[in-house]
Parts: structure tokens; C-alpha cells; sequence
């Protein structure tokens, strides 16, 4: 049976809002007359407040419709909703001095009474409205907070974050946390209230704070500030015995994957961030809205925020292809819980599968491919030279050849700083299939060629944050290699937003490099961390170092002696266009290492990839 407007069931809100606007309304305008006249209404105005109540009320009641305020939630107030009630009664305040400057019905309504009325009429509702809203927020929603422990906590930043912040947890204090102080480096704000909790000062007067305020935890507040006084105010509050978190950052915001009031522990990342990057993100979505986008190694650390960034421009499919089905069963749940799973197909298939690759090609014609899938983990692959060839080049070709042969628009590759002047197996496989795309730029004329080479990203499988992490958790030591060594480090979505970008820029055959920013000292790193556990370097936690491994190098490179960077339209990218490399690449000896692959000893994998790769220095014990 179809419900009808008249199912009393269905509008019973609506009809208590109006039976309670009803009220109020009757009651500013009686009230009206009465404050207008000193509570001494002469008879004849009592006739004429009697003739004219129905009017008032009747107007008001119908503007209040009109601006939906009739079926709006009693508990839920806000400005905009303000707005609205505001017009609706100057609507009403309107048709009375209409009908007072008109003489329609011979009634001379004091002007006095117009006002008072259209005043009562906003506030009256208003306090109803807003009280309702007090009742939700501070006491049906704080219902059982008495016997849940109270966090008393400081707040770092008296922004628009953390004014946020604070409303929300004095409104839910069922949440267990509740605001006692602010703290903010301006200088206007010092001595302030803001919801009530008052600004004391800088954070450095946290000192002088201590012995008077008890706290549990300190919150930072400041998602768009400044890594480095982030990096201050966190090891500052740490000196001080006092537990920090932060609010998710402005990424993470931007994303819709965290809300504002969802606090965490302070990550390395926080420390070491950079400065947000700004994409051309019409220019981006241009690219890839309506297309069928592959991403190969979609379980990785990149592939699958390469998943989740592509996910939200709309493509018509996105082609998780992935290995491990495990991995590949993660990022489809994720993407359909967050909304964005309508294009996303996952395919389990090995890059190195080439009737598995063709049969992918053929079947959903992809257009762009972004090839994240690779053996990247520089001491394993060291020790098995065979399968970094086998999965980095022959992997990579593999994929490479079927989009030339099926016309796709762009291949990009994903590589990395270890490709330059490689010491590694690893660095040099990548370096090898950035040649290798290269040679196949020469011979297309449909599909365009281009690598992206970038750091270390933070948090990323086999990178020292989840090692130095467990490292710490069992009371350690830390492990670093050496004490000397340094890294160019990236948030996962930063390097992923600029190879996006990359993709834009790019004609075919360019090596586009990021720019990674300042080199970070791993054993700073690490001290960092264990600071930011709670714990003292040396005394509750040591550094050992165990040297230097294999294929490692002391520091990353920018660029080789042949390479000669030029600045792109992006700030953050620089490309350069190899001059000859596709032609160096020995197709002959390519061949001949490909068939003898598992016959020779991995020291001679070694020497063959010399071969290939010139520059490559290998490590032979």
C-alpha cells in the first residue's frame, strides 16, 4: 500500500513541530502587545490583537514551510537553519505592516507591536530550538559518561581545527575527553575563551602550566602547520611525560576517509611530512574520467593508492590486476567500503603470464596502465638476481609490449632513485626496464612511454617504519645499518598524486624525476621514533648498527654523469629524455640471459646485467 502525505505515521514529527511553532508564535504575539503597553492593553487593542492573531500566525506558519523548517529534526540547529527562520518571520513581520500602512481590515497595528513581535518570533523559536539541541548533545548523548574516566586534555592549536575539536568533545563527553586549556603561538589569542576553555599561551609555556593543570594527553590541532613545529611541539610535550596525538592530516581530510574529531598517536610521518603538494587535478581527471585504467601490483604500497586516488576520477573501469589475491581482496574491500568500488574490477594474474596479460589487453582494452607490480626489496632481490630480472624486465616488457600492441595511450612505469647509478640488483633491473620502455618508445607510434622515478615512501612493506616499529614494541634494539646513512623519503599519496601528475606531462620517452626534498638521516629517524614511544634513546631503548648490507648504498642519488634534468610546468617534477639508451639496450644478450636465466650462478646475472647496465656497479662475493 503507498504511503500518502496524510500517514499520520509518517508526519507525526511534522506535526508536533508545527503544533509546537503554533505555541510559541501565539505566544510572542499576545506577548507583544502586552510588553507594548505595559501589560495594560486598552479593550480596544485586545479586539484587535484577536483579529489579527490568525493572520500573524497563519503567514508565519506557511513561510515556515516554505523554507522547510516544518520537517527539519527539533534537535538540530544551526546557522544556516537560523537564516532560514529569520526569513520566515520577516516574511510575517511584512504581511502585518502591509496590512498596517494599507488600513486593510480598519486596523492601525502600533509599530512597536510589529517589532517586539518579529523579535519574540525568532527568539522564542530559536530557544526552543537551540535547547532541544543542548538537551541531544550535552545529556542524551552524555548519558553513561558518568562512568566513563574522564581524559583531561590540552589542546595544541586554537584554530578552526581545534575549536572544532574541543565543541566536539564537550558535546559528546560520552567520548571520555574533555578540554581544560589551549595553546597557540598567536599572540591575540593568549587569555581568550573559545568554547569556554581558555588560551594560556605559546606551547613552550607548557613548563609553567604543569604543576597546576593535571592532564592526560596532549591533541595537536595543526593539520596544515609546518612539519618542523610539529616535529617541536611533539618532542616538547614528550619531554614532558605527556602522551600526544594529532588530528588526522589535511591529505587525509581532503580524502573523506577520516573525520576531523578522529584523533591517533603522532606518526613519523607528522615529523617528516612536506609541504602539500598542489596538482593539476582538472588536468588529472581529464586523463583518466571515462577511460579503462589498468594499475599491475594494485595490492602494493603504490598500486594500491594508485587504486584509491584513480578510484575517485571516475574512470569507467579501473583494472586492479594483483598477484596476491590476499592483497587484492584488501583494496577492493576498502574501495567498496568507502564508495568507490562501482568501477573497480579485480583481476588476480602475474605480469609475467603473457597469456594471462593478453587475455587482459584483448578482453577490457585498457588505455592508460600505470606498472606498479615489482620485486623491490634491494638485500632479498641481492640474493636472488634471477627473479629481480625475471619480474623487474621481463615483467616489464611483458605489459609494455601488450599495450604498444593493443594501442593503449600511456604506459607509465614506476621506478625509483636506486635505478641511478645502481649498486643494487634491484636498482639495476629498474634501471633496465626504464631502457626497455625507452626502446619501445622508438618503435611506437600510438602509445606513449615514461617512467617516474621517486624515493622511499614512508610506511610502505619492507621500509624501515614497520621494522623500526616492531623493533621498539619488543623493547629493542633498533637496527640501523649505518650511521651515516641517509634517505630521500615521500608520503605514499604525495609520490602518487605526482606520478598521476607526471602521467599529464608527459609526450613519451621521458624519465620523470620527483623532487623528494631533503635527505633524512635513518638513525635520526629512528631516535625519533623511540622518542615518539615514550621511551629515552640509550637508556630504555639502544641503536646498534650492523653495517651496511649488500647492494646498499650510503646515500641515494639524484641523477647520473649522462642525465641532465630540466624543470617541467610542476614545481615538484623534473624530467629528462635519455639520449641513446634504447638503442644500448643489447637485445641479443637480453636474450641470450632470458634462456639462461636458472643455469647459471646468480654471480653471472650479476655480470650480465653489468653488461646491459654500464653504470651498474655490482657487489659479486
Amino acid at each position: 500500500m503507498q504511503t500518502t502525505v496524510f500517514d499520520l505515521s509518517r508526519n507525526r514529527r511534522s506535526l508536533v513541530l508545527a503544533t509546537v511553532y503554533t505555541g510559541i508564535l501565539i505566544a510572542g504575539f499576545w506577548l507583544s502587545y502586552e510588553v507594548r503597553f505595559d501589560f495594560a492593553v486598552p479593550p480596544e487593542f485586545q479586539t484587535q490583537r484577536l483579529q489579527l492573531l490568525w493572520v500573524a500566525v497563519g503567514v508565519k506558519l506557511v513561510a515556515l514551510v516554505c523554507v522547510r523548517q516544518i520537517g527539519s529534526m527539533l534537535t538540530y540547529f544551526s546557522i544556516p537553519d537560523l537564516l532560514r527562520l529569520i526569513w520566515a518571520m520577516t516574511v510575517g513581520f511584512a504581511a502585518l505592516f502591509i496590512i498596517r500602512i494599507t488600513g486593510l481590515m480598519n486596523l492601525t497595528v502600533p509599530r512597536g507591536t510589529l517589532l517586539l513581535d518579529y523579535l519574540l518570533s525568532i527568539g522564542g523559536i530559536s530557544a526552543v530550538r537551540l535547547g532541544t539541541r543542548l538537551y541531544r548533545e550535552r545529556i542524551t548523548r552524555g548519558r553513561g559518561a558518568e562512568h566513563v574516566p574522564m581524559q583531561r586534555i590540552a589542546i595544541v592549536g586554537a584554530g578552526d581545527a581545534g575549536a572544532s575539536l574541543a565543541r566536539e568533545f564537550i558535546n559528546a563527553p560520552a567520548r571520555g575527553f574533555k578540554p581544560v586549556i589551549f595553546f597557540d603561538d598567536d599572540k591575540s589569542k593568549h587569555g581568550k575563551l573559545i568554547h569556554g576553555v581558555p588560551v594560556f599561551g605559546a606551547p613552550e609555556s607548557i613548563v609553567a602550566v604543569r604543576p597546576n593543570v593535571k592532564l592526560s594527553k596532549v591533541v595537536i590541532a595543526m593539520p596544515s602547520a609546518p612539519a618542523k613545529r610539529v616535529r617541536d611541539v611533539v618532542l616538547l610535550m614528550n619531554r614532558q611525560g605527556y602522551k600526544v596525538e594529532t588530528l588526522p592530516s589535511m591529505e587525509e581530510l581532503a580524502s573523506g576517509r577520516v573525520q576531523a574529531s578522529r584523533i591517533r598517536p603522532v606518526e613519523v610521518q607528522d615529523l617528516l611530512g612536506r609541504d602539500p603538494v598542489n596538482l593539476d587535478s582538472a588536468s588529472i581527471r581529464k586523463l583518466v574520467e571515462g577511460k579503462v585504467v589498468m594499475v599491475t601490483g594494485a595490492g602494493g604500497s603504490i598500486g594500491s593508492e594508485l587504486c584509491r586516488q584513480i578510484a575517485q576520477l571516475n574512470p569507467s573501469r579501473l583494472l586492479m590486476v594483483e598477484q596476491s589475491e590476499a592483497s587484492l581482496f584488501l583494496i577492493e574491500q576498502e574501495l567498496k567500503e568507502t564508495g568507490l568500488g562501482a568501477a573497480a574490477l579485480p583481476l588476480v594474474g602475474d605480469i609475467l603470464d603473457e597469456a594471462r596479460v593478453e587475455y587482459l589487453f584483448s578482453r577490457y582494452k585498457p588505455r592508460i596502465i600505470f606498472h606498479a607490480a615489482a620485486h623491490k626489496h634491494v638485500f632479498m632481490m641481492e640474493r636472488q638476481p634471477a627473479e629481480a630480472f625475471r619480474n623487474n624486465v621481463l615483467g616489464t616488457r611483458n605489459v609494455a609490449q601488450a599495450a604498444a600492441r593493443h594501442g593503449a595511450e600511456e604506459f607509465v612505469l614506476i621506478s625509483t632513485d636506486k635505478a641511478i647509478n645502481p649498486t643494487s640488483v634491484m636498482g639495476a633491473t629498474k634501471r633496465l626496464a626504464e631502457m626497455e620502455i625507452q626502446a619501445l618508445q622508438l618503435q611506437s607510434t600510438t602509445t606513449k612511454f615514461m617512467a617516474v622515478r621517486f624515493g622511499n615512501v614512508l610506511g610502505s612493506s619492507g621500509s624501515v617504519i614497520p621494522i623500526f616499529k616492531r623493533q621498539i614494541a619488543q623493547g629493542g634494539p633498533v637496527t640501523v645499518t649505518h650511521p651515516e646513512v641517509t634517505r630521500y623519503f615521500m608520503t605514499i599519496p604525495e609520490a602518487v598524486g605526482l606520478v598521476l601528475q607526471s602521467s599529464v606531462l608527459g609526450s613519451g620517452g621521458e624519465i620523470f624525476v620527483l623532487d623528494m626534498g631533503q635527505p633524512v638521516k635513518i638513525v635520526d629517524l629512528a631516535k625519533q621514533m623511540i622518542e615518539l614511544s615514550g621511551y629515552r634513546v640509550g637508556e630504555d631503548i639502544e641503536i646498534t648498527f650492523t653495517g651496511l648490507k649488500p647492494g646498499e648504498k650510503l646515500f641515494e642519488e639524484l641523477q647520473h654523469r649522462d642525465e641532465e634534468h630540466i624543470p617541467t610546468s610542476h614545481s615538484k617534477i623534473m624530467r629528462f629524455v635519455s639520449q641513446g639508451e634504447g638503442h644500448g639496450v643489447r637485445a641479443e644478450r637480453l636474450r641470450e640471459l632470458e634462456m639462461n636465466l636458472y643455469r647459471v650462478p646468480a654471480i653471472e646475472v650479476k655480470a650480465a646485467l653489468k653488461e646491459l647496465v654500464p653504470e651498474y656497479t655490482p657487489h659479486l662475493d
